[in-house]
């Protein structure tokens, strides 16, 4: 299934949001309404807060005295901390049991306020922010909340920043507009990408690439993506992995590349890699089909040093190329020192986006990627590799120490070894 995180801050709109992907067809867990539900009469929960808070907490029906309550933990951190121990984990069991229901194939989004707080991001394959300025939500609390401007922003102030939430969000939805707006950008999120992504994570398969090899320019959110995107492989493999490292194009501040992050995700060897392709399919990131090396050097002509695996991103707004090469191989060693080499060479950066720009006019009719990528390997022998074996000698450079124990048969030049075809958008 697809497992999407909503969240926003107080008076964004959110719960506009989430009903209408309840109403598109996506199964909803509220945390807000789980959170009720486990304090209700007769609940361990309520039980657990009573004891914890006194018996004045329950109002004159037996039930939580939910202002009360409110207005003795809020802004006492101590407090509030007692609280969550109590319900957090209350509601975390119940929405895994709602999501442990859903169907194959659905689309299951959590409404979370505090998603980006609590720090679960990496749980999900998206993160859905809802967001407005801060203004409009003060004037919405002050028109429909019955709160003083006063109150209103100390409760904005209580939850994360809106930078913070927004450095977390994979989507923004943007709500300074009217309902329908928003509701019309939550219509189009499912059919372009909500949808589609549930369904290629139900058939195992990447989203498919359109577009040609196109470069675009450099963005600066390409670092903060990326980091996203590792900490959701390493938490659905913890144990197997030694590293994931944003390689590539697109991890070389200021270098203009093809939207396409790539991501090395290092194993101690292939049985590790396929062992866990399942996993990776589930948290997003299927098998790429019939691509299992890269291409030989000279320097080390046994094709067996070059095996590897390659997935993709089943998610459509965000291609991704995610190379899983054992520590020590020669393909992981230069993915890991060409990158090193661009960022810290603005000559080899420059020379390098004009070969890019070159192959890529090339291939402005055929729309060919693979051929684009084959037309820069004598970019690659000819002119990279003497000059990035200088700078490793010059700098000193050596890949992370976690190769060591599996280096074995790595040697040769950090310019004898390439990252692949498919590696250096």
């Amino acid at each position: 299934m697809l497992k999407i995180g909503l969240t926003g801050g107080i008076a964004s709109g959110k719960s506009v949001v989430a009903s209408r992907l309840r109403e598109l067809g996506a199964v909803l867990v509220d945390a807000d309404a789980l959170a009720r539900e486990v304090v209700e009469p007769g609940t361990p929960g309520l039980a657990s807060v009573v004891e914890a808070f006194g018996e004045d907490m329950l109002g004159a029906d037996g039930g939580l005295d939910r202002a009360r309550l409110g207005a003795l933990v809020f802004g006492n951190p101590d407090r509030l901390a007692v609280l969550n121990s109590i319900v957090h984990p209350l509601v975390r069991e119940r929405a895994a049991a709602m999501i442990g229901t859903a169907p194959r194939g659905a689309v299951v989004v959590q409404d979370i306020p505090l998603l980006v707080e609590t720090g679960q991001g990496s749980n999900f394959h998206l993160v859905l922010v809802v967001d407005a300025p801060d203004e409009a939500r003060v004037q919405r609390m002050v028109e429909h909340r019955d709160m003083t401007e006063e109150q209103a922003r100390s409760r904005m102030a209580a939850q994360a920043a809106r930078d913070v939430r927004l450095a977390a969000a994979d989507v923004v939805l943007d709500n300074s507009g009217t309902v329908d707006e928003l509701k019309a950008a939550v219509d189009a999120l499912w059919t372009g990408r909500l949808a589609p992504f549930a369904d290629n994570i139900s058939k195992e398969r990447p989203a498919p690439r359109t577009g040609g090899p196109v470069l675009a320019p450099a963005d600066p959110t390409w670092a903060t993506q990326a980091a996203r995107l590792a900490a959701r492989i390493q938490a659905a493999v913890p144990a197997d992995i030694l590293a994931v490292d944003h390689i590539g194009s697109t991890a070389v501040h200021g270098l203009d590349a093809k939207d396409i992050i790539d991501l090395q995700l290092t194993v101690a060897d292939l049985a590790t890699a396929d062992r866990i392709a399942p996993l990776l399919a589930a948290a997003g990131f299927p098998l790429w089909p019939g691509v299992f090396a890269d291409s030989p050097k000279p320097s080390h002509p046994d094709p067996a040093a070059w095996a590897k695996r390659l997935h993709g991103n089943a998610d459509p707004g965000r291609p991704v190329n995610l190379h899983i090469r054992p520590a020590g191989s020669p393909g992981w060693r230069f993915a890991l020192c060409f990158r090193d080499w661009l960022r810290d060479d603005a000559a080899a950066r420059t020379e390098y986006l004009a070969e890019k720009r070159r192959v890529a006019a090339l291939h402005s009719v055929d729309r060919s990627t693979a051929g684009y990528a084959a037309d820069k390997e004598a970019w690659f022998s000819e002119h990279a590799a003497g000059r990035m074996d200088d700078w490793v000698k010059r700098t000193g450079w050596q890949p992370p120490s976690y190769a060591t124990a599996t280096a074995a048969g790595s040697g040769g030049s950090a310019a004898g070894a390439t990252a692949g075809r498919t590696a250096q958008s």
